[in-house]
């Protein structure tokens, strides 16, 4: 199924992907993913043809399909593979292309306001929004049960796998097709900070303060993963309306509720 991208024709250099590539051909009906992504229109989405394809395969593959699947077993894949490591390269990548073209977009500005950006534009509803507006969740391969419960629609799982397709475009082709896609799936949200955004706490502290509520307070609702890689869920509550936030430590965690929740309150 061909998967239309809003962000503007997908390009590989100066030409267009070549129509020709295949699609993966769907499972056989009863096992235990429904269909494999479609290579074509993921390559499409991404603006690049991979020379690894298990690279992308891994990237579109939530964890709840790669356990149904028993892990992928091509070159270079490891059994169970699921888009968790390539998050993991995605996310650092991300943060250095968007560092680099926030330096160069606004050279007079400092740390503290390019930190502020940088902060807003890698959170989890931005990257989120972005891959909903890039198709993403069409491509996506989750297992049948956590599809039909919506699994691809979630702001967690979308932001990641958002963060691993980057972190295969590195791993595939170096920083340029990284930073091709990153510059044309980001342009909205970047042209739309004419000024340094607040930091997510302290908007969220200002909101409640200019309507009389009590100030944010924010809970743990679990520690998942090893001591060395924890991975915190942070919630917020205001006025009955919560945000959640999943980082890998609490401050990073606290921050993304707060915009989370920022974004379901009214102005």
């Amino acid at each position: 199924m061909a998967v239309r991208n809003p962000l503007g024709p997908a390009v590989l250099g100066d030409q267009l992907i070549a129509p020709q590539l295949a699609t993966q051909p769907a499972t056989q009906p009863g096992s235990a993913v429904a269909a494999r992504p479609p290579f074509a229109a993921a390559e499409a989405l991404l603006g690049h043809g991979f020379a690894r394809p298990e690279l992308l395969r891994e990237a579109l593959t939530h964890r709840s399909a790669a356990h149904a699947q028993g892990g992928f077993k091509g070159k270079g894949a490891k059994t169970g593979a699921s888009n968790e490591r390539l998050e993991f390269v995605g996310d650092r990548v991300l943060g250095l292309l968007m560092a680099e073209w926030l330096a160069e977009r606004f050279p007079r500005e400092q740390e503290g306001e390019l930190g502020r950006r940088l902060a807003l534009l890698v959170s989890q509803p931005v990257l989120a929004e972005i891959a909903e507006a890039a198709g993403l969740p069409a491509v996506l391969s989750v297992a049948p049960g956590e599809s039909r419960a919506g699994v691809r629609r979630r702001a967690t799982v979308l932001s990641d796998a958002m963060e691993a397709a980057i972190g295969a475009l590195y791993l595939d082709g170096g920083l340029d097709p990284a930073r091709r896609f990153v510059r044309r799936a980001w342009a909205p949200a970047m042209e739309g900070q004419a000024e340094p955004p607040k930091d997510a706490k302290t908007a969220l502290q200002e909101w409640a303060q200019g309507r009389g509520h009590d100030l944010p307070e924010y809970r743990v609702v679990s520690r998942d993963g090893p001591p060395h890689a924890p991975v915190f869920t942070i919630a917020v509550t205001i006025a009955g309306i919560t945000g959640t936030g999943t980082a890998g430590n609490k401050r990073a965690a606290e921050q993304d509720a707060a915009q989370d929740l920022l974004g379901k309150l009214k102005p």
